[in-house]
């Protein structure tokens, strides 16, 4: 138990080197439009990524790389933009060099290369996929922080009430039900391509 917790804790720490630093997943070009632009409305943005977008596919993702499917190509098929693909790829690949100390598992969308480790490891399905998901959003609250701005305190009231959306989105997740209506999110990570000024890759 302490040597699962401790490895999932190594694995999803900002300090893992990922990269995800990088990433917005269309969060930059909504907060130029003034959509998200405040606790409520980030906190919204992020219980619909749980529910209904990105995270929740990728809560899907990492269940079904643990039961040993072959999810790569459905990964690179579900993502609604060349950014979407982009950070998916690009932070699964990273994971998985970091991952070498470990014993490395191979390049993949993100999700998929984190179940699959946890996996290899008999590190228990529930806890990655909270570990995955709580880092997830921690990141895009951390983006948030620095493109509204919003403050530290701030970004961590969101970050409390965004807990019972991640114990339900694992929850839910349990249904293996693939598909999403995140529609918003799509389209913003498809403008922020062609967006003028851009701190992040997505």
């Amino acid at each position: 138990m302490a040597e699962a917790l401790l490895s999932l804790l190594t694995w999803f720490s900002p300090a893992f080197p990922t990269g995800g630093f990088a990433y917005s997943g269309g969060l930059e070009w909504v907060v130029e439009t003034k959509a998200v632009r405040d606790e409520a409305t980030l906190t919204a943005w992020l219980e619909d990524s749980l529910a209904l977008g990105a995270l929740w596919t990728d809560a899907v993702l990492l269940r079904r790389a643990y039961r040993g499917e072959d999810v790569t190509g459905l990964a690179h098929a579900l993502c609604a933009s060349a950014e979407r693909r982009l950070e998916t790829t690009a932070q699964g690949a990273a994971f998985a060099a970091a991952a070498a100390p470990w014993g490395g598992t191979p390049p993949a969308p993100y999700p998929v290369a984190a179940g699959h480790l946890a996996a290899t490891h008999a590190i228990g399905q529930e806890e990655t996929l909270l570990a995955y998901l709580h880092n997830a959003v921690a990141a895009q609250i951390s983006a948030a922080v620095r493109l509204i701005p919003l403050g530290q305190t701030a970004g961590l009231r969101v970050q409390r009430a965004l807990e019972p959306a991640i114990r339900a989105t694992r929850a839910q997740s349990q249904s293996l039900a693939l598909g999403g209506a995140s529609w918003a999110a799509d389209i913003a990570t498809q403008n922020h391509e062609t967006q003028y000024t851009r701190l992040f890759r997505t």
